[in-house]
Parts: C-alpha cells; structure tokens; sequence
C-alpha cells in the first residue's frame, strides 16, 4: 500500500475512520479475533479460536489489536492493545484433561480425519491472548482522533469486540503521533510494519508504510542497538540520507558573521517543519564503512552516494582525504587540545597542573606589561616541553620572551637575551636552569618584594613536565614531557587552516563531515573524536549564548562503546555527557550505534529520545533495554525470538511515536 506521492498518502491516513462501523453497527476497521474475558487499566485477556486466527492471518508476538466499545453506539472509543503472550483459560484445566484421555486412548485429534466429535473440537480450537494496553483511541468534542497514553475508563469485559485491523487501519494506528496521524512533506519513509523473524502469512499481508518525522531526529539523539550485521549501518544510512534531502529544502544559508537577528531567525524549523537552516553532519567512522568503498554492501558508502557534499578526513595522508594532523608549534590551541585529551585519564596531581593551564592570550596582552610577559614565557616553555618530547621543530623557528639580567645573574646564564628570538634547545637550557635555582635568593626576595611569586602557578607546572622534577632541587622523579611522545606521529610542520576551523566552516554550510579513524589506534581514536567533539560543542555554545543563529549539526557515531564513557564512569563534564544532555538547545543532535547497551553510560541513555533495538544475544543487553519506553514487551522476542540473520528488523521508540513499533528497516539507498 506504500505510495509513491507521499502527500497522497498523507491525505488519505487524515482522513480515514478509524470508527467506521457496518450495517449491524459493528466496527468494520479489521477482522475479529475475539472478546475480552477480563480487562484493567494495562492490560487485557481476550478468548480466541484457531478459526479466526486462521482468518486473520496469525496473531503474532507484538501485533497490533483494536478492542472496541459497543455497549453504546454514540462511543467512540477503541482501546489499542499488544499482543505479549498466550494465557490461561479459566476452563484450561477440563480442557487439558480431555486431551490427555484421547491421547492415552490414541485417538487422531488433527487432520481431515479427526476422531474429535463436534462439541470437542470446539472446545479445543479456544484459548486466551495475553496483551497490554497501550493507551486509547477516541474522538474529541470536535471530532477528531485522538490518543491518549492510558484509559481513562473501563468497562465490563463483555461491552468489547477485539479486532485484528486491516492494512490501511494498522497504517494509521503506527503512523499516529502525539499531535494526530502524520502528515507533514518532510516525513520520510522509514521502513514498513513487520511482527515476528516468521513471515509466511505476512509475506501474503498488503505492505503497511511507516514513516518517521524530521524533527525526531534533528536535534534529538538516537541509539541503535544489536548485534553485528544486523541493519544498524543501514539505518545510520537511510537517516543521513533523510537528513540531506531535508536539508536541501531549507529556506536560508546560515549566516557566518555575527548579525542582527528576530526571535524568528533563531528559531530550529520553519513553520511548515522544515529545519530553516542547511543541517551538518559529522560521522565519526570506526572501521572506515562510511568513508570507504564497502566490499559487504556494494556501492552504499555515503562519501559515493553524496559526493559533492562530503569531506573526507583521516588520520593518516591518502588519496581523497584531508589529514587531521596538527602543527603544535604554530597552531598552539589546537595541540593544547589534544595534549589535553592525552592526558585526561592520568591521576598524577602534577599531570593535572599543566592540563589546566590557560593558554589564551590574555586580553590586555598589548597594554598590560606584566600579563605579556607572563603570557609569553608560559608559551616558550611549553614550547620546550614539545621540543623535549621529540616533536619535530619547523625551520627558523624561535621563541621570544623576557628573561632579565638579574634572573640570568641568579640561575647562571649570563649573556642570554630572548627578546629578539632564541631557539628552543637555548630556551630549555635556560628554563631548566631557572627550575633547578628556583630557590635561589633571588626568587624568593622577588615573592617578598612583589607579593607574588616569578612563576606563576601554570609557569611551575609547565617547567615540572618539561624538567620532570615537581621540586626543582630534587633529580628528576617523573616522566613529564615523555607522557608527549605518544602525539609526535600526531603533529606536522605545514602550516594553514586548522582541520576543526574547516570542519566547523563545512558543518554551517550544511556539508557532510566523515573522520575516518579505521587506521588508528584505540587512544588516537579517542583524541580526535573529543578534540572534534569540544570544538564543536564550544562553537555551537557561542554562538547560542550571543543570540546568533545555529544550524543542525548531526553527530554519528560507529561502535559508539569504543569512544562513550562507560556505565560506571561518574564524571558527567565529559562531552559526550555534554552533548547528549545540553546539545538539543545548541541543534545538535547525536545518534550513536553499539552492540552494547549494557557499556553505555546511563547519563547517555537517559537523555536519548529515538531507539532502534535489533536483535541482542543475551539478556545482559535486554535489562538495561527494558528500563525505557515500553520496551519490556520485546526482551524475550529481542533474544529468544529473532535471529541476526533478521537485518534491518527493529523495534522503534522515535521522539513523537506514543508507542514502540515493530519495523523492518527499508535497504539503503532506496528500498528495493
């Protein structure tokens, strides 16, 4: 039934009954499977026979079932239930009995030929239905279909009919959202409604579309879980490629410069839910699928599909990408960044020092003496710090800063003056020096005299990495700058723009971003990832605390539990934290994809609005899985009753669905 003009299909979901009723007065929305023999507010039981189950066509685990009110004509009300298992009969035990006897008597109780009499084939065809209440369909004052959560009221059992509904029914029933039935142009089609792994009577079942909402995922954040090859790249995909073709209908290019804007301009969607701006997106690529020619689904990368709009970048130099190296020396920031990232999980006190010192320049620098001064020796020294970790000097190259007769008089370095440039193997001669004599008389009369110290508190901990002494009157007892020597394959001495500037100025341009990590290792990974991910989150936050407009920017992530904080981990100033509880106001959503739900910090997950759940093999995964939504209905059919041969078969929880709904994924590019 999936139509090629989707505002037709948007049409005809708006304006179908989901109360039309026949000549008898019975709802006609489905085929009937039964009654309810007892009801509460969330869940029902409802007797079923294998005739009508055979007429509609099974009821598999997860369907979708219709329990209409028709005590009174003028209700109209319906109560949406999901199947979750068979249950007892009241009458189970008699029946039971019965069988055991024709068993032990070896009668023939199946075929054409059954040895049954009539009364007790009856009696056998029966049994009960287990579902939950999802909530309730009605119509308001005004005569519109509504859906409410839970039920607001409940009758006898026997007041209900409860049926199976047809292909253009479940159509709505799945497409509903909390605001009425789908219908804007910027809906995507998603995939189609798909119950149980089994598929010989849905094979034969008209296809039932389902489509998702763009403003569910821009902004928003979304998790994917399941096992390897089970369709979580190919929803990855079918998500970028919804993303850029919404972006493509945005009414404005972002403005670049800081400008004058109304309240309307710094609003995310236009008025007719399209995002106003072009939305960005960043993949940061684990093992190189995206960015890469894929050998396991031929022709499906995104850099292939979408060529005049991505970038590639990658770690190491190779045809096509853009390297994500650094010069240290002249892009200072930058590689103080990613020192920084380096260092973050080294308990030394020493090691936190120097991470925590500001490298800005100072905004008085060209008025106020003293903060120059200061600022300029701090910079020369942590310039020796990275020649003394080995990284490689460009040519002509030096440092100026201010040394001082008398400082040179105190350490012993006669004749040394930097003002006019000095190359950093003299400067980390000179600084050793001072750290080795930062006892000396004169150091100490200059605190006296001055009331504070000649090297300040970020100086000290700089000359403690670069001479690996914390006391500079005691042998050298840390490993200091030898902790940099890991980030020397990292730097580069060609100069030019900084690769997160051109990330940044690519993303408001609405481009698509692909950092290849695929051939580095686990720690570099890390580092260019939360050096990106700060980069961006501190641009994004700027530009929303001075009033500017920002663009969608749509972070992906692959094999998110090799970079996410893990369950355990407490420490909620990581950015990945950052992004996942403070991006929605920045527009910057976030959808990460794992097998492991369990190694996902729960600070994460709480804040993640869209699910995608595929199979999971061991309920490790499915204990964390049921704490959200109502997701406890799939965790026995997650692991027990699906298979990873199963690919693209999710059940989904997006941002606006009441509800989860079971949906096969449709294949990326396009569903074939």
């Amino acid at each position: 039934m999936a139509s090629a003009n989707l505002q037709e299909e948007i049409n005809k979901l708006a304006t179908l009954n989901l109360f039309h009723k026949n000549a008898d007065g019975n709802a006609d929305t489905g085929i009937y499977v039964g009654r309810p023999f007892a009801l509460t507010y969330d869940s029902c039981r409802v007797l079923i026979a294998d005739a009508w189950k055979l007429k509609a066509k099974g009821l598999p685990h997860g369907a979708f079932l219709l329990a209409y009110y028709e005590n009174e004509p003028d209700v109209e009300e319906a109560l949406l239930l999901r199947i979750i298992e068979p249950t007892q009969l009241p009458t189970d035990n008699d029946v039971i009995s019965s069988m055991i006897e024709y068993y032990k008597d070896n009668l023939r109780t199946t075929g054409q030929s059954t040895e049954l009499d009539t009364f007790t084939k009856y009696e056998f065809s029966f049994s009960g239905l287990k579902c939950r209440v999802l909530g309730t369909f009605y119509k308001d004052s005004k005569g519109v279909t509504q859906f409410g959560a839970d039920v607001e009221n409940y009758y006898s059992a026997h007041n209900y009919r409860v049926l199976k509904p047809n292909p253009d029914v479940l159509e709505v029933i799945v497409n509903f959202r909390e605001d009425g039935v789908t219908g804007s142009p910027t809906d995507i089609l998603i995939g189609r409604v798909r119950y149980s792994s089994s598929r010989r009577f849905q094979e034969k079942e008209t296809i039932v579309p389902v489509y998702v909402r763009a403003q569910d995922f821009l902004g928003k954040r979304t998790a994917l879980f399941g096992m390897t090859r089970t369709g979580k790249s190919n929803t990855v995909k079918k998500i970028i490629q919804a993303t850029v073709e919404m972006s493509s209908k945005a009414p404005k290019k972002l403005p670049t410069k800081a400008v004058d804007v109304d309240a309307a301009e710094l609003e995310a969607f236009t008025t007719e839910g399209l995002p106003r701006y072009p939305a960005g997106q960043i993949i940061f690529d684990i093992n190189g699928e995206y960015a890469n020619p894929n050998l396991q689904d031929k022709g499906t990368a995104i850099f292939e599909l979408f060529s005049e709009l991505t970038t590639r970048y990658s770690t190491v130099a190779k045809p096509g990408f853009k390297v994500m190296k650094v010069n240290f020396y002249r892009d200072l920031l930058d590689g103080f960044g990613l020192v920084q990232s380096h260092l973050a999980g080294d308990g030394g006190d020493y090691v936190s020092s120097f991470c925590s010192i500001d490298l800005e320049k100072p905004k008085d620098y060209a008025n106020n003496r003293s903060a120059s001064t200061r600022y300029d020796r701090k910079v020369a020294a942590y310039f020796c710090c990275l020649y003394a970790a080995g990284f490689p000097v460009p040519n002509d190259f030096e440092v100026k800063f201010t040394a001082g007769d008398e400082v040179n008089s105190a350490v012993g370095a006669d004749q040394f003056d930097p003002t006019n440039g000095a190359t950093l193997k003299e400067a980390t001669a000179w600084f050793t020096k001072v750290w080795e004599n930062y006892n000396a008389d004169f150091f100490t009369k200059y605190k006296q005299k001055n009331s504070k110290e000649w090297a300040d508190e970020d100086l000290k901990a700089i000359l403690a990495m670069l001479t690996r002494k914390k006391d500079g009157t005691k042998d050298a007892v840390v490993s200091g700058f030898l902790k940099l020597r890991d980030l020397t394959d990292l730097h580069t001495n060609t100069t030019g723009k900084s690769y997160t500037v051109e990330i940044i100025e690519e993303l408001r341009a609405g481009k698509i971003i692909i950092i290849d990590l695929s051939q580095g290792e686990e720690h570099i990974q890390r580092l260019y990832s939360e050096r990106i991910c700060r980069s961006l989150f501190a641009d994004w936050l700027n530009r929303f605390v001075n009033r500017q407009p920002n663009n969608f920017a749509q972070f992906y992530f692959e094999e998110a539990h090799n970079l996410f904080p893990k369950k355990e981990d407490k420490d909620l100033s990581q950015i990945y934290n950052r992004l996942a509880k403070e991006g929605a106001k920045l527009n910057i959503g976030m959808l990460y994809a794992t097998q492991e739900v369990s190694s996902i910090s729960s600070n994460i997950l709480k804040n993640t609005q869209n699910w995608f759940i595929a199979h999971l093999n061991n309920e490790d995964e499915t204990k964390e899985i049921k704490k959200y939504y109502d997701f406890g209905d799939f965790t026995d059919s997650l692991v027990k009753f699906s298979a990873p041969s199963d690919k693209g078969f999710v059940r989904m929880k997006t941002y606006s669905n009441p509800f989860v709904v079971p949906v096969q994924i449709g294949r990326f590019p396009k569903d074939e």
